[in-house]
């Protein structure tokens, strides 16, 4: 008993001390965090956070309803249809094209043949249309799969790709089991081994519908799905944090349009001007209703004074309301404003292309995952069976564990061509990118765009079309063309110009990239600055020196650099301009 007895002071004893302790370390240790608190003010707010793991907070049930929600707005809502088509188009275009690198040594027209075949293949599978395809599911469903198929109605290589939707992706059994996650099976390290895919959709009319399906093997299927946390196996869709915002927006539209028809639908109201009893006025029911004859002039009955309904709706930050609330929404989507509303009207050049990098980084990521989830695993299949088929990969080639390649898309329209251009050949010229790097940009082959400029100036020379200097009236290169925001160079320096920049487009050579400004700016007759002038001076009495070493055919880099400059004419107009008004600010 006593023995007991002590045992429970004992007991009470140490959970006095651990109560002690705990209060003098709440005492000592201060250290809080504001969204840690729970308060009667945000309680409400985190009253639905969980501690889920990814694939249990994407329950099947859960995934299944942000898929019919983001379904029906993309079906329903015009902006958040835009939005999907849009990212579609933009990032998948008319579909990548293959672009091999086997080595210096390897022939050229064997690799195009190889790359012209995988093309053509790709065209038959219509794979284009179905990456589109995939970029919108993935954009609302949050995953889009592919299983791979052999199609007997193609020539050569039958390899196929069948899209198929996410509900055919799902647990046969019905209940969680170890390994796997909603249809989708691992083995002991995490990776994926196969697929159940039903043999028909959930949703489709077909009597007696099962989860009657078969295991796929991973190999054999493609998934492309948006993940958000470390150990997510299934796709939320990207559109899902603004589903609510879009909801919003509608109603609130539908609330606008409603008030101003409202008001719209009362051509006219009577209002009594006589006592509330009535007295004095012509007897008329409450809402009594009377037609009115339109263009016609007509008497009110005794008493009564039509007045009209005041439109409220839309209020003047009805605009300002949408503009925000659709700014929200394309954020989710990494959108700008101006891509996601079709409206620009409010951007300038800067403000355009600030917001246009961003969306194309995230183009180029998103562009690199198709490529390492789709394509490649594609061309590696499609190497495969193409070995298999008589004259489909060339003899010659080095074994295709030794290949490289990339995968060109189409590129993109530039805000202001001409300024992009400049900035192109200035990189160009400082060696700061290279035109493979460029062409790559725009959606193109830089060997084949060398090719096809060698062969269109080859074919120019050959009809006398090689652009020459104009003639030009001796009398004109005396001129000094004066104007209003400077000096206009003359036409002959024009011509030097022009022709500077024909010699260094052929031989890639010569001039630096300030001189291939200035040489665009004289070829198109630009007024230029005094500064601009005094510097044309200081060149060419840098410049005179090397003057004897000019050769023509072929043109040296010094001749090419001085033509760029405006060659004999412009240095004789520079010099005697630049004279003139510093004399002229000497006298005054």
């Amino acid at each position: 008993m006593a023995r007991a007895a002590r045992k429970t002071e004992t007991k009470a004893q140490l959970q006095a001390k651990v109560a002690k302790q705990s209060a003098a370390l709440q005492t000592l240790v201060r250290a809080r965090y504001d969204a840690a608190q729970t308060t009667n003010l945000n309680q409400r707010h985190w009253s639905m956070a969980d501690y889920y793991s990814a694939d249990a907070a994407l329950s099947p049930e859960v995934r299944r309803k942000l898929r019919a929600r983001a379904r029906y707005e993309i079906a329903n809502n015009s902006y958040a249809a835009g939005m999907a088509s849009t990212w579609a188009n933009d990032l998948i275009g008319t579909g990548p094209r293959l672009q091999l690198d086997l080595g210096p040594d390897v022939d050229a027209n064997r690799v195009r043949r190889v790359e012209m075949a995988v093309f053509d293949w790709m065209v038959d599978i219509d794979l284009a249309r179905k990456l589109r395809i995939s970029k919108i599911a993935k954009f609302g469903d949050g995953e889009a799969f592919g299983v791979l198929t052999n199609n007997r109605r193609l020539r050569g290589v039958q390899l196929d790709v069948k899209l198929v939707e996410a509900e055919q992706i799902c647990d046969p059994s019905g209940f969680p089991n170890p390994g796997e996650v909603d249809g989708v099976r691992f083995d002991a390290d995490g990776n994926v081994i196969d697929y159940w895919i039903t043999r028909h959709h959930p949703g489709s009319l077909l009597p007696g519908w099962s989860v009657d399906g078969r295991w796929e093997s991973a190999d054999n299927v493609l998934h492309w799905y948006h993940a958000t946390r470390p150990g997510q196996h299934r796709g939320v869709g990207e559109i899902v944090p603004a589903l609510e915002l879009f909801a919003m927006l509608r109603r609130y539209t539908l609330a606008v349009v409603t008030a101003a028809e409202t008001a719209a639908d009362f051509a006219a109201i009577l209002k009594t001007t006589m006592p509330a009893d009535g007295a004095g006025a012509a007897g008329i029911d409450a809402w009594e209703t009377m037609p009115i004859v339109r263009g016609m002039m007509m008497s009110a009955p005794e008493g009564w004074e039509p007045y009209q309904l005041k439109p409220e709706q839309p209020t003047g930050t009805y605009d300002s309301f949408v503009r925000r609330i659709l700014n929200e929404i394309a954020r989710a989507v990494n959108m700008p404003y101006i891509v996601a509303a079709m409206d620009s009207s409010s951007a300038n050049y800067s403000s355009m292309r600030g917001d246009y990098l961003v969306y194309r980084k995230h183009q180029a990521t998103e562009r690199g995952d198709v490529e390492r989830v789709i394509l490649d695993p594609l061309l590696n299949k499609w190497l495969d069976e193409a070995a298999l088929v008589p004259g489909m990969i060339p003899d010659g080639l080095p074994p295709v564990a030794e290949w490289n390649w990339t995968w060109t898309w189409d590129g993109h329209e530039h805000v202001d061509p001409t300024k992009e251009s400049e900035a192109e050949a200035m990189q160009l010229e400082t060696n700061t990118s290279t035109l493979a790097e460029i062409c790559a940009k725009r959606g193109k082959n830089w060997q084949q765009v060398l090719r096809q400029r060698a062969a269109e100036k080859q074919l120019a020379r050959e009809l006398g079309l090689t652009a020459e200097p104009a003639p030009v009236a001796a009398e004109d290169d005396d001129q000094d063309l004066e104007a209003a925001d400077g000096y206009r160079p003359p036409q002959a320096a024009r011509a030097a110009a022009r022709r500077g920049l024909d010699l260094r487009d052929e031989y890639g050579r010569g001039g630096t990239a300030v001189g291939i400004a200035r040489a665009r700016d004289i070829a198109n007759g630009r007024s230029l600055s005094l500064d601009t002038i005094g510097r044309m001076v200081s060149f060419f009495a840098r410049h005179a020196a090397y003057k004897k070493n000019h050769t023509v055919d072929p043109p040296s880099n010094s001749y090419i650099s001085w033509l760029l400059w405006g060659g004999d004419a412009g240095r004789e107009w520079a010099e005697r301009t630049w004279k003139r008004e510093q004399e002229a600010a000497e006298a005054t």
